[in-house]
């Protein structure tokens, strides 16, 4: 995702070429749309609309008001600029003169909200000028979400730090389950531990007991968190990546029992989630053995399943997993059949998570692991729990 803007060119007119587009037409006004800086990299202070125009043959433009223009560094790229809004249009009209079918940030009827970042207005705006706008979805995960070795690296350094505060959160949890530790205190020592290693701080982590791991996205407050006590269920779901500009992010998501014996049920529903995780991922490694794509929301799709054949179909509640980028849910295909339709490849090079879970009234069980799909096949990049942690005690 780190790549030289060059790159991103070639990279999307080689996809342009095989998939009968004339042109790439990537707009932007106040940070709307970050294919725009996956792209062409960060201008500061921009503040009118502008477009990039890259021809599926020829060289790129630049297209912007006379305000922003010298904002650009980019100087090996021709730029267009222009002061009133009838020029903006007349210098679209004549940029897209040749063109039938252009691809941007749009998606039919939403569908894909990560995707669909024009507004409605403009996407009009630009079908005035006869050309035929169809969505910009496989062609910028093509050109600007695919990893570069370096991503990959600190990716892989940001798992393995989740990974061992994780395991330390549930050894704090049981070193101070008789000192009123609650939810809360947990998610600040998992905070703590971020700031030592260096890691950023956006929001989580989750960690949530008992009916609260009901909650996917539970958020434990200093006033309101529970008591964690003996015989308690435990999840927690962490996320982060390295300080520094570019490291890409990790996210897991891990569960455990304070106690000596983990309850009949849980562990049942526990073993559920396992094997939908794993069916998912061997369902993955059996394709690309057979040279064949997969869908995002097919995947998803077989996950919900053997959930739905257990029963259990009504309690997994959200998407089988995102993309995972510099944000860490990113602008590449996530695994969704239920909240959208994710129809693009999983392609090598991408990062994404698989993280089924079951939410019953009482606990909800997830787990999550962080799956890159190299030229070789499907890599779990982070530990892959197989039972429950047991939290001790004295």
């Amino acid at each position: 995702m780190n790549q030289p803007i060059d790159h991103t060119v070639l990279k999307s007119q080689e996809f342009m070429a095989s998939n009968s587009l004339d042109g790439w037409l990537i707009y932007d006004y106040r940070y709307s749309n970050p294919i725009m800086e996956d792209t062409i990299g960060y201008i500061p202070n921009m503040t009118r609309p502008y477009w990039f125009w890259i021809p599926s043959n020829g060289e790129p433009l630049i297209l912007s008001s006379t305000v922003d223009i010298e904002r650009f560094p980019q100087n090996n790229i021709k730029r267009l600029s222009w002061s009133s809004r009838v020029e903006m249009i007349d210098v679209l009209n004549k940029t897209l003169l040749t063109s039938k079918t252009i691809a941007m940030e749009y998606s039919p009827n939403c569908e894909l909200p990560r995707v669909s970042r024009v507004d409605a207005g403009t996407i009009e705006l630009v079908r005035q000028s006869g050309v035929d706008v169809v969505s910009s979805a496989d062609l910028f995960q093509y050109s600007t979400q695919v990893w570069s070795g370096n991503d990959l690296k600190s990716h892989e350094r940001a798992s393995k730090l989740l990974t061992k505060i994780v395991h330390e959160a549930f050894s704090y949890i049981g070193e101070n389950i008789n000192a009123d530790i609650t939810e809360f205190k947990v998610a600040e020592f998992i905070r703590s531990r971020f700031v030592e290693e260096n890691m950023v701080i956006t929001d989580g982590p989750v960690v949530a007991i008992n009916a609260h791991s009901s909650d996917p996205h539970y958020d434990p407050e200093k006033e309101t968190s529970s008591l964690i006590q003996k015989g308690d269920w435990v999840l927690i779901d962490l996320w982060s990546s390295l300080s520094g500009e570019g490291n890409m992010s990790a996210d897991i998501t891990w569960t455990g029992f304070v106690g000596d014996e983990i309850p009949a049920k849980n562990q049942a529903v526990f073993d559920i989630v396992i094997g939908a995780r794993d069916f998912a991922l061997q369902y993955l490694t059996d394709a690309h053995k057979d040279g064949r794509f997969v869908q995002g929301y097919e995947i998803d799709r077989i996950a919900r399943d053997y959930i739905s054949k257990a029963g259990y179909g009504n309690y997994f509640k959200h998407r089988l997993g995102h993309s995972i980028g510099k944000e860490i849910h990113s602008n590449a295909v996530n695994l969704d059949s239920y909240e959208t339709y994710d129809t693009r490849n999983i392609i090598p090079g991408i990062c994404f998570s698989i993280e089924p879970g079951i939410y019953l009234p009482e606990f909800g069980v997830r787990s999550e692991i962080d799956v890159f799909l190299s030229e070789t096949g499907p890599i779990p990049t982070t530990e892959m729990q197989t039972s429950p942690v047991i939290i001790g005690y004295k």
